[in-house]
């Protein structure tokens, strides 16, 4: 059966949000100086929830800060309630924030600070003082052992040499420092004048004092009189000049060094080429390529001084880029070449080594050599590199030809780059027209479009296109772009694109005279941008609705018109005058009315359209989540729910006369209708109990509002059994939180959570719980483990979150209310302990002793305990277990309880073993503990 009402109205509140956390963390602070610390050990699993309040429900996003070293988290947000990391890594440290928000109020926001644990392998590097270095400088000299290792927290390292701890002072040759600009980060073992006792194997361990069960590290270094830093030697010319395609082998060899260096090959380019082999000391690198070559270098490291290094360059033959001018007469204003004076052609190749380019110059196919006349000269490489100059000096008939420039490489191997220049009587200065119709340039975006410049003279040089409007880049994202034939093709042209284009000549390949200019203009038209581009119109039929278009920019923008219709129907048309938006109102909706409206925004580009879903569709429900007391009906088997939701926006379409309820359990599905009496207001809470739910199945459930129209939207959330809250604080420890426990931070150990079915084979035996209260394996509980490294005495304290105690009147608490704090125990092996409740007042020191405290073997059950406490501030309970004389003392607790009023239902006290008596607080000196076995 199911009962269906309706409640009170909900105002609708805004967001709270708490984060809890579970995955391996190793310890959490919480809440100290507003700071909340989730510590964790690199490689283990986080795990943060943000539970949130609020309605409509939250959207719940989590970011981050970076942490110790920049990160982006992911290049993303997480919009999940859980944030979950596998394997978490040191970079993924740092301040994670969980924010909800529903549009009502600020967003409410917490933050929660992630510490990675970690500790690398220590690194010990030796040195001898400066002053004193020698190659052998190890004969009664003075030498550092320094040990490095990347830790989080602050690494703690201890020298031993042999089987002997060595500490500052135990040896007078010896001393134990850190320098004071590491911070701690290193410990220096510095052996002064060395002596034959000396020579040893030094061992330094890195300890993180076993945080978060990070174990220590070490690392051993044999020191002998013929410990020595590494030398080296390359087997290689430098530089190395080759050609492309050769295989190019580098050779290092070791030529001192104990213990026996490390070689290994670095490049200038950051990183060796994909194809490189290296194996020992030899580097070989296979058809090389220009790209790969630079700087090589060969590194020996031992640990011992500083690294060698040594270095060789590889130089890759190559030519490119040949190019020539034509230089008038300097000394005449004049841009022609004319008989009887002087001309001079130069000639510029890029050639890689430049020392080895040769140039040679032919006139018609034969050799040429300088001469009075005709002038061969070679630039300075500082100033022109790789370039060389013909000078014509006195230009005759007979000069007229062609001349051939040739560029070659001495070392041979590169094919020769030959550049010809005719000088003729036809051999005139360049200039730039642009052709009739090709400026103004009109295009659509989206097209190919080729701006054209026509060059005239002898020879053509090298167009060079740029932006003339503003300071831009070229389509292709560079500030000029070449052309040897006069056109700028641009694939694709986008509106950002309109402006003018410069087109102007080069030098290269040319005259050597002033740039000759011309400008295109390119304007690129586009189709209206219009807003809304989509919108979903909600309305109940006989109401009006209204529909607005309008245009953000076009291009051309003055011939513009419109065309309204649903579906392929034309509703209207027009023309814009002075307005730059259209409307379409629908006076009172009938069914024919719904369906999808489109205006077309028309120029001759082409439309812009704006789409309009006009629909008496009802919107999403909206569940309640905050709902006290969800269930409502809580038998053995079965258990009822009290499902809650609000509609929203209930007005904008036809009153609601149903809804459709949809059920899913694992394969199966069911639905049922809803019937919905009168209409429903803005934020009424609606009640649904659902009823005979099989314990502890979880269900999906679907909501769906009907209208006249049909189905609206629906709405879907999930219901999880849980126990139901009770009217006591209660904590079985079956959530990792463990109901806001903290392990106190000044005992020796702490409490564990467990289980019997993922407890430990190895676990001792005798001794500690088969399951949790209930008899459940699959249950939790908290215990102590008292096997090593435990010790006889050792404490470990669980403490309580802070209960409050409310004054009966305004002046405060004169008469102290009573609470009964209980729990179960179990404390079976031969070594039992103590067990200990304490309470914790805020503002009062701990003087009293415990409230409870028994000791010794009860036998394999588990037992409940109660006992009145009569606090008179705010407070918690503690309570703490003390390892007995042996392994066989593990001590469980289970279901901590704590309600108002006295403990009642107390058995005989003749019911439990080595009792010791409850320390009388007022009101209670007259209790003691009592115990009954399950």
């Amino acid at each position: 059966l199911s009962r269906f009402c309706y409640l009170l109205t909900l105002i609708p509140s805004p967001p709270t949000v708490r984060i809890v956390h579970s995955g391996h963390a190793c310890n959490v602070e919480e809440e100290r100086h507003a700071e909340r610390v989730y510590t964790i050990r690199e490689g283990e699993t986080l795990e943060l929830t943000c539970l949130v309040t609020g309605h409509p429900r939250p959207q719940i996003r989590w970011t981050k800060t970076a942490g110790s070293v920049s990160d982006r988290f992911q290049d993303s947000s997480v919009f999940n309630e859980t944030l979950h990391i596998t394997k978490i890594q040191r970079h993924q440290g740092g301040r994670y924030y969980c924010k909800a928000e529903n549009g009502l109020g600020s967003p409410a926001i917490k933050s929660i600070r992630v510490d990675v644990y970690f500790l690398d392998d220590p690194v010990v590097t030796v040195h001898q003082s400066v002053g004193e270095a020698k190659e052998q400088f190890y004969y009664e000299r003075t030498v550092f052992l320094r040990c490095m290792a990347n830790s989080n927290p602050p690494v703690r390292y201890s020298w031993h040499r042999g089987r002997d701890v060595l500490s500052q002072g135990s040896d007078k040759g010896v001393e134990i420092y850190e320098p004071f600009f590491t911070q701690g980060e290193t410990k220096i073992l510095k052996l002064k004048n060395l002596r034959p006792q000396d020579y040893a194997n030094y061992s330094c361990i890195a300890s993180v004092r076993n945080v978060c069960g990070i174990s220590d590290r070490n690392i051993v270094f044999k020191l002998t009189n013929k410990t020595v830093s590494p030398s080296i030697k390359l087997l290689v010319e430098d530089p190395i000049v080759v050609n492309p395609g050769q295989t190019v082998s580098l050779v290092c060899i070791t030529t001192g060094g104990e213990p026996k260096p490390t070689l290994s090959w670095v490049s200038s380019s950051d990183r060796l080429p994909e194809k490189s082999v290296v194996k020992g000391g030899t580097l070989t690198l296979p058809a090389i390529t220009s790209d790969e070559a630079g700087v090589y270098s060969c590194v020996a490291t031992n640990n011992v001084g500083n690294p060698a290094k040594k270095s060789t360059t590889i130089v890759v033959r190559a030519m490119k880029k040949g190019r020539f001018w034509i230089t008038p007469d300097p000394y005449h204003n004049d841009d022609n070449i004319q008989i009887g004076r002087e001309v001079k052609i130069s000639c510029q190749v890029e050639a890689t080594p430049p020392e080895e380019l040769t140039f040679g110059w032919l006139k018609n196919g034969r050799a040429l050599r300088s001469s009075e006349r005709m002038v061969i000269t070679q630039t300075d490489p500082d100033t022109s590199p790789g370039t060389t100059n013909l000078d014509i000096i006195d230009l005759k008939f007979t000069d007229f030809g062609t001349y051939t420039c040739v560029a070659a490489l001495k070392g041979g191997g590169i094919p020769e780059i030959s550049i010809d220049v005719n000088i003729s009587s036809t051999t005139v200065p360049p200039n730039l027209t642009v052709p009739r119709g090709k400026s103004p340039l009109v295009v659509q975006e989206g097209d190919t479009v080729e701006l054209e410049c026509l060059v005239s003279g002898k020879p053509k040089p090298i167009i060079l296109w740029s932006r003339a409007d503003k300071e831009a880049p070229m389509p292709d994202g560079t500030l000029q772009v070449e052309s040897y034939d006069g056109v700028l093709r641009i694939v694709n042209v986008s509106r950002e694109m309109t402006g003018s284009y410069r087109c102007q000549t080069s030098q290269f390949n040319g005259f050597n005279v002033k740039p000759r200019e011309a400008v295109v203009e390119l304007i690129v038209q586009y189709p209206p941008s219009v807003e809304p581009v989509s919108l979903e119109m909600r309305q109940g039929l006989g109401r009006p609705v209204a529909m607005n278009c309008r245009v953000l920019r076009a291009h051309p923008s003055r011939v513009l018109r419109y065309e309204w219709r649903l579906g392929n129907r034309l509703l209207h048309a027009g023309h814009f005058d002075q307005s730059d938006e259209t409307e379409y109102t629908v006076k009172s909706l009938n069914r024919e009315g719904w369906g999808e409206y489109t205006c077309d925004i028309i120029n001759e580009a082409g439309a812009g359209r704006c789409t309009f879903l006009v629909t008496g569709k009802a919107y999403p429900p909206e569940f309640y989540y905050d709902t006290y007391s969800p269930l409502w009906q809580n038998r053995p088997r079965v258990y009822g729910f009290k499902l809650q939701w609000t509609q929203m926006n209930p007005n904008a379409v036809d009153r609601i006369v149903a809804y459709r309820l949809g059920i899913r359990q694992v394969e199966r599905w069911w639905e049922q209708e809803i019937t919905v009496e009168g209409t429903i207001t803005k934020g009424e809470l609606i009640t649904h109990n659902l009823t005979e739910l099989i314990k502890p199945e979880a269900y999906e459930v679907r909501l769906t509002p009907i209208t006249r129209f049909g189905e609206g939207d629906s709405t879907i959330r999930i219901i999880t059994y849980r126990r139901p809250p009770p009217t006591k604080f209660h904590c079985s420890f079956e959530e990792e939180p463990i109901c806001m426990f903290t392990q106190d931070k000044n005992d020796d150990f702490d409490w564990t959570r467990h289980s019997a079915a993922t407890r430990d084979t190895k676990y001792t035996p005798n001794t500690g719980p088969s399951g949790d209260r209930s008899g459940s394996k699959q249950g939790f509980y908290m215990y102590i483990e008292t096997s090593r490294p435990r010790k006889e005495g050792e404490v470990a304290r669980l403490v309580s979150p802070f209960f409050n105690v409310a004054p009966k009147n305004p002046y405060g608490i004169t008469n102290p209310p009573a609470y009964c704090f209980g729990f179960f125990f179990h404390m079976y092996g031969k070594h039992i302990g103590t067990l200990n409740a304490l309470l914790r007042q805020k503002g009062q020191a701990a003087t009293e002793g415990p409230t409870w405290s028994l000791s010794g073997n009860q036998g394999d059950h588990w037992k409940q305990a109660k006992v009145s406490i009569h606090p008179t501030a705010s407070f918690q309970v503690v309570l703490e277990g003390i390892r007995g004389p042996g392994i066989e003392g593990d001590i469980a607790i289970d279901d901590v309880t704590l309600e108002e009023g006295e403990c009642r239902d107390l058995p005989a006290i003749s019911e439990y073993r080595n009792i010791r008596g409850v320390y009388p607080y007022p009101r209670t000196s007259f209790l003691f503990s009592r115990f009954t076995s399950l």
